[in-house]
């Protein structure tokens, strides 16, 4: 069932190959593992038309932030964006490269129909209040579904993630015992369950456990064919994760450099709103060698300009051209780098 992100993971180090061509220069980034997907598609094209490797390692957001506060890598990703404060201090920018999707991911076999979850009975199942998958809670979110007398079997990040961050803010906001108790974060003391590192671990461990339940990204999902549930938004509508519910959710957005373009998507107003959305974040060290910085912002201007149908194909959505623009914009300013000469 992993097979199709094995090949994804070969295809980073297939990247770091001596290439053809003469002289090929290398950008290293570390991170989420969310927007893992979108980047290993760009850092494919990208290579074909620059000669330029982009060497990313999907080592989840805590990682990725630590690593580009040290300075060993060229850029770090966060789906969790950081503070003002936090951003000043390490002198680090952030802006946003694409939105996408949390989903929920289960182990329930012959179900007549896809499962459906609400924000209230997720937080009760995360908090161990909820053991059996045929608790009437969730038999009342799926009539007609003849539910398993099987215990339910937690899964969640054991390492420190973006992807924790999203899911973790979505459940603090729908249930105030888990906002006191266990909050939002990268890393969390999670009340039951098992960890896994990564996505690959989380799924790994969900699809060798009868009755469990995990989360991962959706284009992770996705292209492993894992079984995800639908999820009842704020609107109280029931939707299923795709580019369009994404879409919905980040219509809500307000990207602003006042506030380093910092957005949190999770339960947002609408009823096709997916609400588990999130946008992933780039992050680099004001004090990093400017060549490689420019390279850097080559990339995701390459990116921004030429790597839209590859997002959508993934079920990521592409940040609005407005966006795109005060992005661009900072960059002028902080490094003296034109979106619109960009020498690829």
């Amino acid at each position: 069932m992993l097979t199709k992100y094995r090949t994804l993971l070969g295809v980073m180090s297939l990247l770091v190959l001596k290439p053809v061509f003469a002289d090929p220069q290398t950008i290293t980034g570390a991170g989420a593992t969310f927007p893992y997907p979108l980047y290993v598609k760009w850092a494919q094209a990208y290579q074909q038309q620059t000669n330029v490797n982009v060497n990313y390692q999907p080592i989840g957001s805590g990682g990725g932030i630590q690593q580009i506060k040290a300075k060993t890598v060229d850029f770090g990703a966060s789906d969790k964006p950081l503070s003002n404060a936090d951003l000043q201090q390490n002198n680090l920018t952030q802006f946003p490269t694409a939105v996408g999707g949390v989903v929920v991911v289960v182990n329930l076999k012959n179900l007549a129909h896809p499962l459906t979850l609400s924000g209230p009975v997720l937080a009760d199942i995360y908090l161990g209040n909820i053991k059996q998958w045929n608790d009437a809670k969730i038999s009342a979110l799926n009539p007609g579904i003849q539910l398993p007398n099987q215990a339910i079997t937690v899964v969640h990040r054991a390492d420190g993630s973006g992807t924790t961050f999203l899911f973790t803010h979505y459940l603090s906001q729908i249930n105030p015992t888990w906002q006191t108790k266990v909050g939002s974060d990268t890393a969390v003391a999670w009340p039951v369950g098992v960890g896994a590192k990564g996505s690959e671990g989380v799924s790994a461990y969900v699809q060798r456990i009868p009755g469990s339940i995990g989360y991962v990204e959706y284009a992770y999902a996705h292209q492993n064919h894992l079984n995800f549930s639908q999820l009842k938004n704020q609107a109280g509508e029931v939707v299923s994760p795709s580019l369009n519910t994404f879409a919905e959710a980040a219509s809500h957005a307000h990207w602003s450099s006042q506030n380093h373009f910092a957005e949190i998507l999770t339960n947002e107003p609408g009823a096709h709103s997916w609400p588990i959305t999130g946008a992933t974040f780039v992050l680099i060290n004001g004090q990093s060698d400017i060549s490689k910085t420019t390279e850097v912002l080559r990339f995701f201007a390459w990116g921004y300009q030429h790597g839209a149908s590859i997002a959508a194909s993934l079920d990521y959505v592409p940040l609005p051209d407005s966006a795109i623009s005060s992005i661009q914009t900072e960059w002028q300013k902080q490094y003296g780098f034109s979106a619109s000469k960009p020498n690829v």
